[in-house]
C-alpha cells in the first residue's frame, strides 16, 4: 500500500522519522513528531524527513504507545529469576531494565523485546536469539557480557552485565570534547572490543557513543552487538533499499547497497573518534537524503582547522579511518588498534592511571577539571592538603606531567628556612609561583607525561601532599591548604 507520501509499506514496514536536529531516526507516537533524543518537532515544516523503516529495527525511544503500559508494570515485578527494579533506557529492540538476578543475588540489565514485535513477526525472536547467542560468546573487558536469553509468559529476554556508568555520549554532552590523549586512549580500548569480535567473526553494524559505555572506573564497554537496527529507505524513484545502522555512523559503501564488512564498522569508529575529538559529527544535515549525499560525497571536515591543540598523527589516524573507500582504511579493528596504538606510542590515558594510582588508597578523593586533577587528602592527624596532577603545554610528545601543591604565601620571613628546606628534598623542589595575584610557595615534582605510571604518581602525590603540608605547618604553624 502507499500512503500520502508515496511510501511504499506492508505489514512489516512502518513510517519513521529522521530528526534534522540530532540525526536521530524514531518511530514517532500518533499524536506528536517530537523526537525523543533531542525534543525537537520533526514534521515536514521543519525538516523531518520520513522513511520506511522495520517494525523490529528502527531507533525508537519507546514501543508504540498501547505497549507501554504494560511494560511499565513489568518495573516491580519479577520475570524468570529476574526482579525489574526500574528503567535505564527504551529503544526499538525493547526495554532495558535494571534487575536483580534472585538466584545468583546480582545486579544485571535486562533487555526486554517489545511484545508487539514478537506477535508481528515470528522470525524477529529466531534471529534475536541468534544473535544473543553470538555477543554471548564474547569475553572481552571491553565488551559487555552477554549472560543467559530466555523467554517466560511471552517476553523475550536477553540478561547482560550491568555497567554503572554513563554512555561515550554522555560523557561528551556532560564534559565536551575530550582530551586528544583521553580520546585516542578511549577509542583504543573500544577498538580492541571490536577487534575480538571481528576475530571471532562478528560485526557490530551500528556502533556509535550511545552503544558505549563507561564504567564508573572509566572502562569503555560496547553493548549491542550483532542486534543493529534495519533500516529501509525508500528512494523517490525505484525499490526500496535496506541498510542497517544509524545513518551519521554508517560508511558511504553502504548507502550504495554494499554488505557490511569489517571496514564498516571501523568507519564507525572512526565517526565515534572525530565526536570524541571534537564534540561534533563530521556530517549532518536538515534531510537524510542530504545526510547522505555529505558522507558519500563531501571531504572530511578539517580537526585541526577548528582544534590546532589536536597532534597531527591523531588527525591523519581520524582520515585514514573515515575513508570514503573502503579499501583504504584499516580493513578490521584489528587492524584499526595497531593503528591507534602507535598513535597514541606508549601514553596512557591520565584518568586511568588516576584511577589505578587511588582505587584502593584510603583518604584521598579526586576529581577532574578540564586537562587537570584535584586530589584532595586527609591526614590521620586530621589535617588536609590539596595536590594539583595536571599535564603541561609542551607538544604531546614532549609533554611532563606536573604535580604541585601550595605550601603558604611565600613572606620574605619564610625565605631563609625554605631554602634550607630544599637543599634537603630528596624528589621534586620547593619554588616560588604566582597564584591568583599573590606570591606563593609549592612543593613541584615532574614526570615524563609518556611513561608515567600509577605507582610514580600514587608516589609522588603523596610524598608532595606531605611535604608541603610539613613545610606550611613548619613555616607557619597552620592548616592552610
Amino acid at each position: 500500500m502507499n500512503d500520502d507520501n508515496g511510501l511504499r509499506l506492508n505489514t512489516q514496514l512502518l513510517v519513521a522519522v529522521f530528526c534534522p536536529s540530532c540525526q536521530f531516526t524514531f518511530v514517532p507516537g500518533s499524536n506528536t513528531r517530537q523526537c525523543p533524543q533531542c525534543g525537537a518537532r520533526c514534521d515536514e515544516d521543519t525538516g523531518g524527513t520520513q522513511i520506511a523503516a522495520r517494525q523490529d529495527a528502527c531507533q525508537t525511544d519507546v514501543p508504540r504507545a498501547s505497549k507501554l503500559t504494560e511494560l511499565d508494570q513489568l518495573i516491580g515485578q519479577r520475570i524468570d529469576r529476574y526482579q525489574c527494579n526500574a528503567l535505564l533506557g527504551a529503544g526499538a529492540m525493547g526495554r532495558v531494565y535494571l534487575a536483580r538476578h534472585v538466584d545468583l543475588h546480582r545486579n544485571c540489565a535486562l533487555k526486554i523485546l517489545p511484545p508487539e514485535l514478537v506477535q508481528s513477526d515470528a522470525a524477529y525472536v529466531e534471529r534475536f536469539a541468534d544473535e544473543g547467542r553470538a555477543a554471548a560468546a564474547l569475553i572481552h573487558p571491553n565488551i559487555v557480557t552477554v549472560h543467559a536469553i530466555g523467554e517466560e509468559r511471552g517476553y523475550h529476554f536477553l540478561e547482560m552485565e550491568f555497567v554503572a556508568g554513563q554512555s561515550l555520549r554522555k560523557l561528551v554532552e556532560s564534559d565536551g570534547p575530550q582530551d586528544p590523549v583521553r580520546a585516542t586512549s578511549l577509542i583504543l580500548r573500544v577498538a580492541e572490543g571490536l577487534a575480538a569480535a571481528h576475530m571471532a567473526g562478528i560485526l557490530h553494524r551500528d556502533l556509535k557513543p550511545d552503544n558505549v559505555m563507561l564504567t564508573h572506573l572509566g572502562v569503555p564497554k560496547i553493548t549491542d552487538f550483532g542486534l543493529a537496527k534495519r533500516v529501509v529507505l525508500e528512494p523517490s524513484a525505484g525499490a526500496h533499499v535496506e541498510v542497517v545502522g544509524t545513518p551519521p555512523f554508517m560508511a558511504p559503501e553502504l548507502f550504495q547497497q554494499h554488505e557490511a564488512t569489517p571496514a564498516s564498522d571501523v568507519y564507525a569508529l572512526g565517526i565515534c573518534y572525530f565526536y570524541l575529538l571534537t564534540g561534533k559529527l563530521p556530517y549532518s544535515a536538515p534531510v537524510l537524503s542530504e545526510l547522505i549525499h555529505q558522507v558519500t560525497h563531501d571531504p572530511l571536515p578539517s580537526i585541526r582547522r577548528k582544534f590546532p591543540q589536536i597532534p597531527l598523527e591523531m588527525s591523519e589516524c581520524v582520515q585514514q579511518m573515515l575513508s570514503k573507500t573502503a579499501a583504504n582504511r584499516p580493513q578490521s579493528a584489528i587492524e584499526a588498534s595497531q593503528l591507534l596504538a602507535a598513535v597514541l606510542g606508549e601514553t596512557e590515558d591520565l584518568d586511568q592511571l588516576m584511577q589505578s594510582a587511588f582505587a584502593h588508597q584510603s583518604g584521598v578523593k579526586w576529581v577532574r577539571e578540564g586537562e587537570r586533577y584535584r586530589v584532595n587528602l586527609q591526614f590521620h592527624d586530621g589535617r588536609r592538603q590539596l595536590v594539583l596532577v595536571e599535564p603541561s603545554d609542551h607538544a604531546a610528545a614532549e609533554r611532563a606531567l606536573r604535580i604541585s601543591s601550595v605550601c603558604c604565601p611565600a613572606l620574605s620571613v619564610y625565605f631563609e628556612p625554605a631554602l634550607r628546606l630544599n637543599s634537603e628534598i630528596l624528589h621534586g623542589a620547593l619554588a616560588i609561583a604566582e597564584i591568583d595575584g599573590e606570591a606563593k610557595f609549592l612543593m613541584v615534582d615532574n614526570y615524563p607525561r609518556a611513561t608515567v605510571d600509577p605507582e610514580e604518581i600514587r608516589r609522588s602525590v603523596l610524598e608532595v601532599a606531605h611535604r608541603a603540608d610539613a613545610i606550611e605547618k613548619l613555616l607557619t604553624g597552620l592548616d592552610l591548604n
